[in-house]
């Protein structure tokens, strides 16, 4: 699991699960008692307590839900909220998002005059970083009083690797400059983590990236190696 700590707030903790962690997903036809496993070890291993680690139901939108405190005694009930952005406004609920190519991006914004801690966590794939989903994010944050921000990119597919026909290439490039690349083997590609990155960075965000590609690395879950494949997570939490 990669493992990141807050340069705004230590006791914020942020990490990437891999393989190692088991699927997290319970929407890939994996045995739902498995991920209730797997999340409760998970939320073991990171020091929180059992069902109060809060997903999503992504959509690939752009987006963001507020979330609220809640006592759960299963994974089903309540339900996890249809979004692509999770925003605590006090930075004390543990948030996750789910990927297997897809960018999670992982926030934490500063009150630098109150020193309230915000935290949040973004699925960007390819059609919510087009439609602003990391834009509506730092602007939520802001909303909430945050007037610093830093956000950590995690295991991603790279823009050696992210194929995509020459009609979407050219949609994106048109949507987002810079964004079009090409692949190792020459053929139109998108690079996601770069793209992103330059985002933030000109919303004023400072921005870590984890540099590992989920295709090429097979710690990592990919959809694009496997249709079949689970979900890793990323999370963002404080510690204890």
């Amino acid at each position: 699991m990669l493992h990141f700590a807050s340069n705004l707030d230590p006791s914020i903790q942020l990490a990437f699960t891999s393989q190692a962690e088991g699927n997290l997903a319970l929407h890939v036809n994996d045995d739902p008692r498995l991920v209730a496993e797997n999340r409760a070890r998970l939320e073991d291993l990171i020091g929180v307590r059992r069902f109060s680690l809060n997903f999503m139901n992504q959509v690939h939108s752009a987006d963001v839900h507020e979330v609220q405190p809640v006592q759960r005694k299963s994974w089903l009930e309540p339900a996890a909220p249809t979004c692509d952005g999770l925003l605590d406004a006090t930075g004390a609920q543990p948030l996750a998002v789910m990927v297997a190519d897809c960018l999670p991006v992982l926030f934490v914004g500063r009150n630098s005059q109150s020193g309230q801690t915000l935290s949040a966590a973004t699925h960007a794939g390819r059609r919510g970083l087009l439609d602003g989903i990391l834009e509506n994010t730092v602007e939520a944050l802001r909303a909430h009083g945050a007037d610093v921000m830093e956000a950590v990119i995690g295991p991603s597919i790279c823009g050696r690797c992210y194929e995509v026909p020459e009609d979407m290439a050219q949609e994106s490039e048109q949507l987002r400059p810079g964004i079009r690349t090409a692949t190792r083997w020459g053929t139109p590609g998108l690079d996601l983590p770069a793209s992103a990155e330059d985002e933030l960075h000109g919303l004023g965000v400072d921005v870590r990236q984890s540099g590992v590609c989920t295709l090429e690395d097979e710690n990592y879950y990919s959809y694009r190696r496997s249709s079949r494949s689970g979900r890793l997570a990323g999370l963002i939490w404080t510690a204890a």
